[in-house]
């Protein structure tokens, strides 16, 4: 059975087989926030409340990707285009913009900040040889009156940690700023391990807030340098960490596995027993 209600949504018991656009998902949204009508929990939410779900979608995408699952891909698509479409309606009923404003927002900045592809190919050289796509953002700030007071202003305070470390010192490393090869910064992370360690040792002396937030500072750092580490290999190290974490999770699901067999549960096994255990998971893994 089919009905359609004052938005023109279609409600369906069922809807495997019709057809979905993106203006029926901008009518759902719309539906879903409806004062009248609408969803308890969908209006409760406010553009702070809905942020950390963005975010979380994000990484999702991210994961299905790492996973190389297509089929996951698609749905985190999905749920990540719903985050575009909750803040656009909000953003609506604000009377600041919509959907369709994104839209133009976003391709306008594709067509300017691709010259050589929409305006004059004969441009694609100079765009691969200097940096014009740093050259366009600056150009396109200047025109909106906004003025960086420092090269680490466009560096989004907001972006997961490791994830900004790097963009700092890659922001840093353009004005000069940087190690011209990774022995200095390999050399600094062993200073930063000592300097760890030495915070440590005094934190255990006598534990106090001061001595806390010393550790705190030194490790810190430590993450800082690693993150610097990272972008001289040319590896994104939040999906290095991703990566370790997926691999800490399958090894320990295997001890977890061959305890069961044994009738056991990790707590009732030894560390000795876990981590031969792991040393099996390991060299299974690497046949």
């Amino acid at each position: 059975m089919t009905t359609r209600d004052s938005s023109g949504v279609s409600c369906m018991a069922e809807t495997a087989g019709k057809h979905y656009g993106v203006d029926d998902l901008l009518r759902v949204m719309a539906r879903l926030r409806d004062l009248k009508d609408g969803c308890p929990w969908d209006l409760e939410q406010s553009f702070a409340t809905i942020a950390p779900y963005t975010i979380e979608e994000a990484y999702e995408v991210a994961d299905a990707i790492a996973r190389e699952d297509l089929d996951a891909l698609k749905d985190e698509l999905g749920d990540l285009l719903l985050q575009v479409v909750y803040h656009a309606q909000m953003a609506s009923e604000h009377a600041r913009f919509d959907f369709d404003d994104v839209v133009q927002a976003i391709t306008e900045k594709m067509i300017r900040r691709h010259p050589h592809v929409f305006a004059d190919i004969t441009l694609r050289e100079t765009f691969l040889a200097t940096p014009m796509w740093d050259r366009i953002k600056t150009d396109e700030k200047a025109a909106r009156g906004k003025r960086e007071q420092s090269l680490l202003d466009d560096v989004p305070v907001g972006l997961p940690a490791l994830t900004r470390a790097v963009k700092l010192q890659k922001c840093a490393g353009k004005a000069g700023f940087d190690w011209p090869s990774l022995e200095p910064v390999l050399a600094k992370l062993e200073e930063e391990i000592v300097e760890l360690k030495q915070a440590v040792a005094a934190g255990a002396a006598g534990s106090t807030p001061a001595a806390r937030e010393a550790v705190r500072q030194e490790y810190g750092d430590l993450l800082f340098v690693m993150a610097n580490i990272a972008r001289h290999l040319h590896i994104d190290p939040e999906a290095a960490l991703r990566e370790a974490n997926a691999k800490f999770a399958r090894r320990f699901r295997k001890i977890e596995d061959a305890l069961a067999r044994e009738g056991r549960k990790p707590k009732d096994a030894t560390l000795e027993d876990m981590d031969r255990l792991w040393d099996a998971a390991k060299a299974e893994e690497r046949k």
